[in-house]
C-alpha cells in the first residue's frame, strides 16, 4: 500500500544475561501509515520500548541480537543498515520524545542550543535562520516566553516546559515518524492534558505518523487512532480505538481497563491483571450509604492532627546582589484529619502538596501556624521530641529505589528503623517481625537476604510500605507513592495501602497528581493551588460538583477512556 510508512514483520529480539541469552520481543508484526497515530499499550517488561528502540537502532549492541524480521522502513530495512546510516535517518526521519526529560535534556547546555543543535546536524541553515527557526518551534510547542527559554538551562523551567523543550527537538527537522515513549508519565494530569493537546495539533499540522507507548489505556483513548496491545515481549491484540475499548478481546486488555480506578463507581477492591486473568474480580462496591455510617463514625471523634493557618516562606534571591524576595510555598492552610481517615491532596505541580506534607513529617520547619498532633502543637519540639514523634508520622515515597539503601539488604533496611527507635529487645525478635511485615505486603522470607536491585517496581513499593509500617505509625504520609507504578501494580499497592489500613487502624494524608486514584482512595479531598487551599470537602462531592474553576479544569483533565 502507498501510505505505508513503517512496515515490522515477525521481528523477535534477545537480550544476553551472563552465559545465558533470554528472548524479549517475539515474532510480533505491525504496520504504521503516513498521517496515523498508533498507540502502543502495555505495562513495564511488555516489550514496548525495547521494540521501539530497534525502530531507532538504539539498541545495546554488545547485549542485544535481533534473532529474526524485518523493520521496513520506506526503501530500507533498518535491520540491517550501517550505525552510520542510522545517524542520517535519527532525528531528520525518525524523531524520539523519551519519558524523563530532565535526564534527556544536557544540563550545561541552553534549552535553545539544544535544539539548535539538531538544525545544525541536518539542515543547511546559517546561524541566523538556525536562532530564528529554534524560536518559531519554541512558540510552535506553546511554550511561554520563548526568548526567555532560550537562554534558560533545563532545571530552570517546569517539567511541562522541558518536555515541550522536547518536542521542539523531536520536530526540528519535521521528521516523517515520531515515537512518543511514556511522555506524559511524570507530569500532572493538566499538562499532560496540554502535551496530548500538542502532539494531536502538531501531528495534524504537519500529517506526520506517531508511536504513541504508555501503560495507560485511558491515555491512547484520548490520541491514537489504532492501539497495540503488548503483555510479556508480544502483540496480543491490535484494533482500533473505539473497538479495544468498547470491545476488547484479550483478557488482559481487558484486564489493563477494569485495574483502574473508575470515577463513577468505587469498588471495594480494585481488579489486578491476575484477578481478571483468573476470572476472580470482586464485584463488591462501597456505597454511599456505607461510606456515610463510616464517615459519620471517623468524625465523632476528636481529630488525630490539626493544622491552622500554617505558612512556608522560602527567601529567593534572582542576582547575587539582589534583594532577597519571599515566596509562599504554602499560605494559610487549615484541615484536620481524623483517625483511620484519607485525606487527598491534589494539585499541579509547585502548588505546595509535598511543602505541606513535608512540613507536617517535620522534615520542613512551617513559618507560621500550627500543627497539633493529638492534640500538641509539634510545630517547636526538642531533637528528643522530634525523633519520638517521626516513630508516629511516617512516609511512603514516590521512588522506592531512591528511598532504599542499595548496599542493604531488605531485612536490614526494614530492621534499621525498629532498632533507631529501640522497637523489640533483640535482633532475633526484630528479624522475626521483618518477617510478619514482609508476610503482610504480599512478600516471602526468601526476600529478607536480597537486595533492591533484585526486585521489580512493585515489590519494591511494597519492601518501601513494609518499611515504614514496621515503626507502627498512626500517621502516614503517601508522597505520589504509586505514580511510578504500572496500572496493575498501582492497583495491587492500592488495595495494600485499603487493607493496611482497616487492619492497623493507619491514617493517610494521601499526595497524587492522579486524580482519579486520590477519588478512589480519599474520604476527604483538599485542592490546593498556588499554595492555599481552594476546595476542601467530601471526596465524592468535590468529583461530583466542583465548585471552583481551578479544581473543574483538573477534573476535565482527567483521561476518562471511551
Amino acid at each position: 500500500m502507498s501510505d505505508l510508512l513503517l512496515d515490522i514483520k515477525n521481528l523477535s529480539i534477545s537480550f544476553k544475561s551472563n552465559a545465558s541469552e533470554k528472548q524479549i520481543i517475539h515474532d510480533i508484526s505491525y504496520s504504521v501509515f503516513k498521517n496515523e497515530i498508533v498507540g502502543i499499550v502495555g505495562e513495564s517488561g511488555s516489550g514496548k520500548s525495547v521494540s521501539s528502540l530497534a525502530i531507532l537502532g538504539l539498541l545495546p549492541n554488545t547485549i542485544s541480537t535481533i534473532n529474526s524480521g524485518s523493520i521496513q522502513f520506506g526503501s530500507q530495512d533498518l535491520t540491517q543498515i550501517s550505525n552510520k546510516t542510522f545517524q542520517t535517518i535519527r532525528g531528520r526521519k525518525i524523531a524520539m520524545i523519551f519519558q524523563e526529560p530532565m535526564s534527556s535534556l544536557n544540563p550545561s547546555m541552553t534549552c535553545g542550543k539544544q535544539v539548535e543543535e539538531i538544525l545544525q546536524q541536518h539542515t543547511n541553515l546559517n546561524k541566523k535562520e538556525i536562532k530564528t527557526e529554534t524560536l518559531l518551534l519554541f512558540e510552535k510547542v506553546k511554550l511561554p516566553n520563548p526568548k526567555r527559554v532560550y537562554k534558560t538551562y533545563p532545571h530552570e523551567i517546569s517539567g511541562g516546559q522541558k518536555q515541550r523543550v522536547m518536542i521542539a527537538m523531536a520536530i526540528a527537522c519535521k521528521p516523517e515518524l515520531l515515537i512518543a515513549d511514556e511522555p506524559t508519565t511524570a507530569l500532572d494530569v493538566t499538562v499532560q492534558k496540554d502535551i496530548i493537546n500538542l502532539l494531536k495539533d502538531l501531528q495534524a499540522e504537519t500529517k506526520m505518523s506517531v508511536i504513541f507507548i504508555t501503560h495507560d489505556l485511558s491515555l491512547i483513548s484520548e490520541i491514537a487512532n489504532r492501539v497495540l496491545v503488548m503483555y510479556k515481549g508480544q502483540i496480543v491484540e491490535q484494533n482500533d480505538v473505539q473497538s479495544i475499548f468498547n470491545n476488547p478481546q484479550h483478557s488482559y486488555t481487558k484486564a489493563l481497563i477494569q485495574s483502574r480506578p473508575a470515577l463513577d463507581v468505587r469498588l471495594k477492591t480494585l481488579p489486578t491483571i491476575a484477578d481478571v486473568l483468573n476470572n476472580e474480580v470482586s464485584s463488591e462496591v462501597v456505597t454511599q450509604n456505607m461510606r456515610q455510617k463510616k464517615h459519620e463514625k471517623l468524625y465523632a471523634n476528636p481529630p488525630l492532627l490539626e493544622v491552622n493557618n500554617l505558612e512556608k516562606e522560602y527567601l529567593s534571591k534572582s542576582g547575587f546582589f539582589a534583594k532577597a524576595e519571599t515566596f509562599k510555598a504554602v499560605n494559610n492552610v487549615s484541615f484536620k484529619l481524623y483517625k483511620g481517615e484519607t485525606l487527598g491532596l491534589v494539585g499541579e505541580s509547585g502548588c505546595g502538596k509535598s511543602t505541606l506534607g513535608n512540613a507536617i513529617l517535620l522534615l520542613d520547619k512551617a513559618t507560621k501556624g500550627q500543627i497539633l498532633y493529638n492534640g500538641k502543637d509539634i510545630t517547636d519540639l526538642s531533637k528528643a521530641e522530634t525523633i519520638a514523634i517521626r516513630k508516629d508520622i511516617q512516609i511512603i515515597f514516590q521512588d522506592p529505589y531512591a528511598s532504599l539503601n542499595p548496599r542493604l539488604t531488605i531485612g536490614n533496611a526494614i530492621m534499621e528503623p525498629m532498632k533507631v527507635h529501640n522497637l523489640y529487645k533483640t535482633d532475633i525478635e526484630r528479624q522475626q517481625k521483618t518477617l510478619e511485615i514482609l508476610n503482610r505486603v504480599g512478600l516471602d522470607a526468601s526476600v529478607f537476604n536480597k537486595y533492591p536491585h533484585e526486585f521489580s517496581g512493585g515489590q519494591r513499593q511494597r519492601v518501601g510500605i513494609a518499611r515504614t509500617i514496621a515503626l507502627q505509625p498512626k500517621l502516614i504520609v503517601c508522597d505520589e507513592s504509586v505514580s511510578a507504578l504500572d496500572i496493575s501494580v498501582q492497583a495491587q499497592v492500592l488495595n495494600l495501602l485499603n487493607e493496611l489500613k482497616e487492619n492497623f487502624g493507619f491514617t493517610y494524608i494521601f499526595i497524587s497528581h492522579d486524580l482519579a486514584v486520590v477519588k478512589y482512595m480519599s474520604d476527604q479531598l483538599l485542592v490546593m493551588n498556588k499554595g492555599q487551599v481552594e476546595e476542601l470537602d467530601d471526596a465524592d462531592r468535590i468529583y461530583n460538583a466542583p465548585k471552583k474553576d481551578y479544581t473543574k479544569k483538573l477534573i476535565e483533565a482527567i483521561p476518562k477512556g471511551l
